[in-house]
C-alpha cells in the first residue's frame, strides 16, 4: 500500500495550462491544421510548380526544383518554345517547359524521365492563355479553381498566398511585440517621468493616420514584402505596450522583485529575466487575435492597391481582380474568401483556446 503521506508531483504553471490548452480540442486541432499547413506551405515548389522535381536525361539526374535549366539541355525541341528568331529578333533561351519534356520522353520511351511536382504541375505565376483561350475560366477538371484575369491558376496561387500570408502576419506580429514589450517593460518598470513621457509619446503615434502613411510610402518607394513588414511592425506595437505596462506595474511591487534587487541584480536582469516571464499571459493572449489583424491588413493593401506588387500571389489581389471584372466571375470571389474565412476562423479558434487557458481563474480552480 502506498504512503499517503506522499504527494504528488507538483506541475508548472505553464504545463497546467498547455494541459489545458489540449483539453479545448477546437483550438487545439486548430492549431495543428494551422501549423501543419504552414510548415507544409515551404514544400510547395515541390507539390505545386512548373518545375520538374527531378529529370533523369541520357544518364543523368538533374533537379530543376533547385536550379534553372536551358531548354536544350534535355533535348526538347524548337516546337515547344517560341525563340527571338521566330519574331524577328535577337535569340533568348528559353527555360525548359517540364510537362512538354514529360510528355515527349513518354512518347520516345528511351528510359529518361521526369517527376512533376505530386499536386499541381502549375506554377504560381504561370499563364494559360496563350494555349488555353480567353480568361478567367470557371473551375474544371484541369484547374480546379478557375484561372484568374492573367489565366493563372487560382488554387495554386490562394496555396501560395496563405505562405505568404502567414509569413507577413508572424513577422509583423513579432516584430510589434517586441517593440511593444520592450517599451511596455521600460515605462511599466521605471515609471514616474520615463513613464509619463513615454506615454505621451506612444499617443501621439497611435494618433498619424496608418492608411495615409502607407499611401505616401507607396507612392514614393516600391511596395515590397520586407517594407509592408516594416511599416506596419512600426504602427503595431502601441497596443501591446499598454498591457505590458500595466504587468511589469503590478509585478515590480511583489517580494520575488524586492528580494532581486537585494542581492544585487541590475535592472536588466529583473526586468527580463524575472518580471517578463511573469508578465507573458497578454503577449501569449492576444497574439492569435494580432495575426488575424495582420492578415486583414495585408489582404485590405492589396485590394486597395498599396500592397505587394503584382505578380505576386496574395489572396488581396485575387478580391482585387474579382473587383475589376466586375464581379461577374463568380469563382475570383467565392474562393479566395472562403480560403480567409477558413485560416481566419482557425486563428479565432486558437485564440479563443489560449485565451481560455491563460484565465487565471481557471487555474486558481484547477490547483
Amino acid at each position: 500500500m502506498a504512503d499517503a503521506s506522499v504527494k504528488a508531483p507538483s506541475v508548472s504553471l505553464l504545463r497546467l495550462r498547455l494541459r489545458r490548452f489540449r483539453s479545448i480540442k477546437r483550438g487545439y486541432y486548430s492549431f495543428l491544421v494551422l501549423i501543419g499547413a504552414y510548415l507544409l506551405s515551404f514544400l510547395l515548389p515541390f507539390l505545386m510548380g512548373s518545375r520538374a522535381i527531378m529529370v533523369r536525361y541520357d544518364g543523368h539526374y538533374y533537379f530543376p526544383a533547385f536550379r534553372s535549366y536551358f531548354y536544350d539541355t534535355f533535348g526538347l525541341g524548337r516546337n515547344h518554345v517560341v525563340l527571338g528568331s521566330d519574331l524577328g529578333q535577337q535569340d533568348v533561351f528559353a527555360e525548359a517547359e517540364y510537362r512538354a519534356l514529360k510528355e515527349q520522353y513518354e512518347q520516345e520511351n528511351k528510359g529518361n524521365f521526369v517527376i512533376m511536382p505530386l499536386i499541381r504541375p502549375f506554377g504560381p505565376y504561370e499563364i494559360f492563355v496563350a494555349v488555353e483561350g480567353r480568361p478567367p475560366r470557371p473551375p474544371s477538371a484541369k484547374h480546379w479553381m478557375g484561372t484568374d484575369s492573367a489565366d493563372r491558376d487560382i488554387f495554386v496561387r490562394l496555396c501560395y498566398g496563405y505562405r505568404i500570408s502567414m509569413s507577413f502576419a508572424l513577422l509583423v506580429t513579432g516584430f510589434s511585440f517586441v517593440m511593444g514589450t520592450a517599451a511596455g517593460a521600460l515605462l511599466g518598470y521605471f515609471g514616474r517621468w520615463l513613464d509619463m513621457l513615454g506615454l505621451r509619446f506612444v499617443e501621439i503615434w497611435s494618433a498619424v493616420p496608418f492608411l495615409y502613411t502607407v499611401i505616401i510610402l507607396a507612392s514614393i518607394f516600391q511596395p515590397s514584402f520586407s517594407l509592408l513588414v516594416a511599416i506596419l511592425a512600426v504602427f503595431g506595437w502601441m497596443g501591446i505596450t499598454y498591457y505590458i505596462r500595466g504587468e511589469f506595474y503590478r509585478e515590480k511591487s511583489k517580494d520575488y522583485v524586492a528580494a532581486a534587487m537585494a542581492v544585487g541584480e541590475g535592472h536588466l536582469s529583473i526586468m527580463f529575466r524575472h518580471i517578463l516571464p511573469n508578465a507573458l499571459t497578454p503577449i501569449i493572449t492576444f497574439a492569435p487575435f494580432a495575426i488575424v489583424a495582420e492578415i486583414e491588413a495585408l489582404v485590405a493593401l492589396d485590394f486597395l492597391g498599396y500592397g505587394l506588387p503584382p505578380p505576386i500571389a496574395s489572396w488581396g489581389e485575387l478580391l482585387r481582380q474579382a473587383k475589376e471584372a466586375g464581379m461577374k466571375e463568380w469563382h475570383m470571389t467565392v474562393f479566395p474568401l472562403l480560403i480567409m474565412f477558413i485560416a481566419l476562423q482557425l486563428i479565432v479558434f486558437i485564440g479563443e483556446a489560449v485565451r481560455e487557458a491563460f484565465d487565471p481563474k481557471v487555474f486558481s480552480r484547477l490547483r
